[in-house]
């Protein structure tokens, strides 16, 4: 099913009846629920009641995406992919349409355990995964064609009480980090003002927050230049190139960055939240069984969200993750910044000024300088001083 429009407590009708079923597939709902809405039949009297809402805001926290009871594009395309399980399907590469699903996650987790380089636990089939595959089935004498199907998932299978778990794509991307270098020249940075164009984003307290988040991209793209890196900006300031969340994660991929950088900043009914949080690619908490996380993310986010702190003052909402799209999707570490909430009087009124914007500006580039830095020669959060700033 595609979905024509977001679903919510209330709602009623066969998009409803397939959201109980996936719901209830997945342990989160009743089961006797299935009979009494009507699901066997067309489910046009399925309702969105308490139970399913508070199951899909259960599932949204599981799975690291906004908790708001309300199932839209990205819920709904969680909800299918969490019902496959490895060996439910055969799992092959497709450059016109990667398979997505729990399985991918169970079987990249499998690879690394076994020294298998996919890359990042995602859940998405690419080619680095085909990759991972290929060389599974060489080493083990299968049949090389980089589809995980029945002899493929057996041998996985066989093997799997043999693998003691760890993080090889952590240590993977802590190499690589120290492998680059400190220097910031010759980097490559991906800075993504969000919204832009037709949509504004937030609007409060006289701001804009596609205008605010444009201008805060081009003070980190001058401070970024000045040291050497090529940095690159997902949109202008009409909103030329705006895109869906997908598309901007595409167009980092191709990029063959570094890290991306993707800025916002938040709204909430009550004015007096205020505060800046960050965001990178985490879904589930510590004892999630396919570690989907990306640990330089994570490590760059606390450092942002240290510096940024640290140097404006503004209240520590801390760090969080999640499994939103451009955290997703791109093949690189991604960080999303929220700096501060324009709904809050206090918030906006820094916002609104130059000053601020530099120092916002300031605390990510130093924050992207402390990443790349050995132990020795890093300072404390908010010591750090860059030439471009002297």
């Amino acid at each position: 099913m595609t979905l024509q429009r977001l679903y919510r407590r209330g709602d009623t009708g066969p998009a409803v009846a397939e959201i109980r079923a996936k719901l209830v597939q997945l342990g989160l709902l009743a089961a006797d629920a299935r009979a009494d809405q009507g699901i066997d039949g067309r489910g046009d009297d399925a309702v969105f009641d308490d139970a399913v809402d508070g199951a899909i805001r259960h599932f949204q926290q599981q799975r690291a995406l906004t908790v708001d009871g309300v199932v839209g594009v990205e819920t709904y395309r969680q909800l299918d992919e969490a019902r496959w399980r490895l060996g439910d399907r055969v799992l092959g590469y497709s450059v016109s349409h990667a398979l997505i699903g729990d399985d991918v996650a169970t079987l990249q987790r499998r690879l690394l355990d076994m020294g298998f380089d996919c890359g990042r636990v995602d859940g998405i089939l690419g080619a680095k995964t085909e990759r991972a595959l290929r060389d599974f089935q060489r080493n083990y004498g299968l049949r090389v064609d980089g589809t995980c199907g029945p002899a493929t998932f057996r041998a996985l299978n066989r093997l799997a009480r043999t693998v003691v778990g760890g993080h090889p794509h952590a240590m993977r991307e802590s190499e690589l980090i120290h492998r680059s270098g400190p220097a910031l020249s010759g980097k490559v940075v991906v800075v993504d003002p969000g919204h832009g164009g037709t949509d504004p984003g937030v609007i409060a307290q006289g701001l804009s927050e596609a205008e605010v988040v444009w201008d805060l991209a081009r003070r980190l793209e001058g401070r970024l230049s000045a040291l050497g890196v090529q940095a690159y900006l997902t949109r202008g300031l009409d909103g030329e190139g705006i895109v869906a969340e997908e598309q901007r994660a595409a167009f980092a991929n191709a990029t063959n960055a570094d890290l991306v950088i993707s800025l916002h900043a938040d709204r909430n009914a009550n004015p007096q939240a205020r505060g800046v949080a960050t965001f990178y690619y985490g879904s589930g908490g510590d004892g999630d069984p396919y570690g989907l996380r990306s640990p330089t993310g994570e490590r760059f986010a606390g450092l942002v969200q240290r510096e940024l702190v640290a140097r404006t003052g503004m209240v520590d909402c801390r760090t969080h993750g999640k499994a939103w799209p451009l955290l997703r999707s791109t093949r690189m570490p991604a960080v999303r910044v929220e700096l501060g909430y324009l709904t809050s009087p206090e918030d906006a009124a820094l916002l609104t000024t130059a000053a601020f914007r530099d120092r916002a500006a300031e605390s990510i580039v130093v924050a992207l300088q402390r990443l790349y830095l050995p132990p020795e020669q890093d300072e404390p959060t908010g010591m750090l001083r860059l030439p471009a700033f002297t």
